[in-house]
């Protein structure tokens, strides 16, 4: 039965925790291509946004180079580095169960998903997965988040988006669907708050209190 809201997910750092392959992905990039050290917060200040537009933060210059570095370092280094958030598999199990159908809208390729999706057998919860190649426009814009709308059918108000970026959130306000900041990924609340988001929660059993009641 497919008869309750639909729920749209971004990927890095709201269903798997990649936090830790991406920020350090990021600084071998910039160390091995620009010679420069970093804050954590500088490093992940665009994530969120499609890799090569990222890239270009740190320098237009050189923004091919960082992709290619970084995309070597972040590929050598996934297996190791990319894990589940304790409760997110059972949470997406239990959305699907109590018919909600999921979709993925990340602004990952869709080769690198998958990639993710081979380490954490999550893909069957999702009825669709929105990359970066989908959409000429990208999150914060809406588009993604309207294309995943479009493949499951479903209108903007009866939907909830979830992510971890301010760049989630505004994709998800600007198509029309109701929003949630989670915590536990690249963003604190205080950013994710500022985007003006219907709720942001800390932990997936709070979530899950929001999408479940229970």
């Amino acid at each position: 039965m497919k008869d309750r809201p639909p729920v749209l997910f971004d990927l890095d750092g709201t269903v798997i925790d990649t936090v830790e392959l991406i920020r350090e992905s990021h600084r071998h990039a910039v160390r091995t291509v620009l010679g420069r050290d970093l804050s954590d917060r500088d490093l992940v200040a665009n994530v969120g946004r499609p890799l090569r537009d990222q890239m270009r933060f740190f320098s237009e210059e050189h923004a091919e180079e960082l992709f290619r570095v970084y995309r070597e370092w972040n590929l050598a280094h996934t297996s190791r580095l990319v894990r589940n958030y304790p409760g997110m598999p059972e949470l997406l199990s239990d959305l699907r169960a109590a018919g909600h159908e999921l979709a993925i809208v990340t602004s990952k390729s869709a080769r690198i998903a998958d990639l993710a999706f081979d380490i954490l057998p999550l893909r069957d919860n999702f009825a669709t997965v929105i990359a970066s190649e989908d959409t000429e426009r990208h999150k914060p814009d809406p588009a993604p988040v309207l294309l995943a709308l479009e493949r499951l059918g479903a209108p903007a108000e009866a939907a909830t988006m979830v992510g971890d970026s301010p760049f989630d959130l505004q994709s998800g306000l600007a198509a029309g669907t109701r929003t949630i900041g989670v915590t536990w990924g690249f963003f604190d609340r205080d950013r994710l708050e500022a985007v003006g988001p219907d709720a942001v929660v800390d932990g997936v059993d709070e979530l899950r209190a929001h999408l479940l009641g229970s």
